[in-house]
């Protein structure tokens, strides 16, 4: 079993609308990848307070590449992307792969 997280930078005051857009996200397209609503995580303490982080958990690499070539084929990812843009720190996206043990 695998975490996977992506990682963005809210643009400053923007980070409930960035957390709204990703629960959004949750609903709308993670159904259509197969994917199960994950947890969101937002900085504190030793992070930087306008970063949010959604994980999910994957049974294995394999699965978390198949949502990824599904998702250019989602108008509604497109559509979700590029109304998430403007409230997101470009640059700031960053996928990491943990292994459950």
């Amino acid at each position: 079993m695998l975490l996977a997280r992506w990682q963005i930078d809210a643009h400053f005051g923007q980070k409930q609308k960035v957390i709204e857009k990703l629960r959004e996200w949750e609903t709308r397209i993670a159904p259509q990848l197969g994917i199960r609503p994950g947890r969101i995580l937002t900085g504190s303490i030793g992070a930087l307070e306008a970063t949010v982080v959604h994980e999910w958990e994957v049974a294995d690499l394999g699965e978390i590449e198949r949502a990824w070539a599904k998702l250019p084929n989602i108008p509604a990812h497109q559509q979700w992307s590029d109304e998430l843009e403007p409230y997101v720190v470009s640059g700031t996206s960053r996928w990491e792969i943990f292994r459950i043990l």
